[in-house]
């Protein structure tokens, strides 16, 4: 006979049996962890014997974006801006139904702007987490049935507004996803590129970058709005400013990416714990948190945007000094409260004396964030018109 102890035990183990896992038992979806927790983003021992943009590790993840897609994220070796081996990923969306337009299926890479010192904040994460900001231009191209890559172009690091580290990790997540056989993409493809304000940044570095850096590479144009493109002088109108996190932002990066310029030393210990304070934050958070300050109220005596080192990182982080071969479609609003309408127009001048054709949109009233929506059709009707031509000249 069983006793009273023996049938709720009996119980017990029948109930257990039958009752679901309990939710911290079930493994997190891949792609749902912060990078800087996710073993995916590790970089094996041996990453600068990889040759650039080779695949390290891939997963399928799930992303919506209104589209049924299949989705990766890809792992693969780039370059940071003075050429030390890391990792870089990128994220690689491929509509599931078939191409019915004509040509070749249309393949982008859109650099969304992360402006931000976080990896929570990377796309990979954000569009997985379906949090990501700005990736409406992603959605329209999903739609029309095109590939799209969207790379964590500020890398491991979150480098943000560091120019070649970005160029390096657009195009090696090229060359990575023309390599990864299952998104049927292939290494001969004609690629596009296409990015708005900080992700307009990193898309005009890759073009300016590619004829050295990937020249196997084949471009049909890219699409480029609301470029921050010279630094100095964009860091001095935002000191003291709405506008000022941004500042704080490119120190943090800075100062990750060039560790040799100690740009520690210019900053007093108020400064130290802002910078500190500002080491794992999204855009908003930095426009949030410091707002209306100086970097000089920070400072070890003098004012850091004048000092040498940093004037001398911001020169080398600006656009400009050489020109894309790839056309290019720039638009801008003239009264953009972020970034004047004079760096665009510096950029333009700068590349089309290096030989870049270049169209050119002005709209004479508008806001920063207002343009990017008013003028993606036109950015994506240039970029479509580019890749029918370059089918048409591969085929013919």
């Amino acid at each position: 006979m069983i006793t009273r102890f023996a049938a709720a035990a009996a119980l017990a183990v029948a109930l257990s049996a039958s009752t679901p896992a309990l939710a911290e038992d079930v493994p997190p979806a891949a792609g749902s962890v912060v990078p800087d927790a996710d073993p995916f983003y590790a970089a094996p021992p041996n990453l600068a014997s990889y040759p650039n943009g080779q695949l390290v590790d891939h997963r399928e993840v799930a992303v919506d974006l209104g589209t049924p897609v299949r989705a990766w994220q890809l792992s693969f070796r780039t370059n940071d801006s003075r050429d030390r081996a890391v990792l870089g990923a990128t994220t690689v969306l491929v509509p599931t139904a078939p191409w019915t337009g004509p040509g070749a299926r249309p393949v982008v890479s859109e650099q969304l702007p992360e402006d931000a010192t976080g990896t929570r904040c990377a796309p990979s994460y954000t569009l997985v987490k379906n949090t990501a900001q700005s990736a409406e231009p992603v959605r329209q191209m999903l739609a029309k049935g095109w590939v799209v890559a969207v790379p964590d172009h500020e890398g491991p690091k979150s480098g943000f507004l560091t120019g070649p580290r970005t160029a390096h990790t657009i195009l090696d997540g090229i060359r990575a996803a023309g390599r990864f056989e299952p998104a049927g993409i292939g290494p001969g493809a004609v690629w596009a590129l296409d990015g708005y304000s900080g992700g307009g940044a990193a898309t005009a570095w890759a073009a300016q970058l590619q004829p050295s850096y990937a020249p196997e590479l084949a471009f049909a144009g890219a699409a480029i709005g609301g470029v921050p493109a010279d630094l100095n002088e964009l860091t001095a109108r935002f000191d003291g400013s709405l506008f000022s996190g941004y500042n704080f932002g490119i120190l943090v990066a800075y100062d990750r990416e060039y560790p040799e310029a100690h740009l520690g030393d210019l900053f007093d210990e108020h400064g130290h714990a802002a910078i500190a304070a500002a080491g794992d934050a999204c855009v908003n958070d930095l426009l949030a948190n410091f707002a209306l300050r100086r970097l000089s109220d920070h400072a070890q005596g003098t004012d850091p945007l004048q000092a040498h080192r940093l004037a001398q990182l911001l020169r080398e982080n600006s656009l400009g000094a050489t020109a894309p071969t790839m056309p290019v479609f720039n638009y801008h609003t003239t009264t953009d409260e972020i970034v004047p309408v004079g760096q665009a127009d510096q950029l333009v001048a700068q590349w089309r004396a290096g030989g870049a054709t270049i169209v050119t949109v002005r709209d004479p009233l508008g806001e920063h964030g207002l343009e990017a929506v008013h003028r993606a059709p036109d950015a994506q009707a240039f970029l479509a018109d580019r890749l029918a031509a370059s089918t048409t000249r591969t085929n013919g």
